[in-house]
């Protein structure tokens, strides 16, 4: 067995474990999967979902009272707060979808009224990203 360790600003102490004859082809894919991962996660969109997902769970274990506790935390208007974690009501297939999309415009999907329903959710999605 060989160990890889990842490059340090992509991700700290990570290690990929892989045979010592894997195919180079297998070497190839986990690199552009690898990349790929790294380059979705440091999109506004993804840094938005990740800060909605945080607050939502302060609220959920009564670490924070309020959207309103928060926003003063946070130095916001309560009302972007409560855009922004609007984001944790989104079915996690379109999560999934807009994450994976070189189109996903984090204003464009803010600006978006998402059903509620996860099913009319994902039926919408297509036409997300047109202007």
């Amino acid at each position: 067995m060989r160990v890889q360790h990842a490059p340090f600003d992509e991700a700290v102490g990570k290690q990929v474990i892989t045979p010592l004859d894997a195919p180079q082809e297998f070497l190839s894919e986990a690199t552009r999967e690898r990349e790929a991962r790294s380059a979705a996660q440091d999109t506004a969109l993804m840094r938005a979902l990740g800060l909605a997902h945080h607050w939502q769970r302060l609220l959920d274990e009564q670490r924070a009272a309020s959207v309103a506790e928060i926003a003063e935390a946070e130095g916001m208007d309560v009302t972007q707060v409560r855009r922004v974690m609007r984001l944790t009501l989104l079915a996690p297939e379109v999560v999934e979808r807009l994450v994976s999309s070189p189109d996903a415009v984090l204003e464009k999907v803010m600006r978006r009224p998402w059903p509620s329903s996860w099913n009319a959710q994902t039926q919408v999605l297509p036409g997300t990203f047109q202007g």
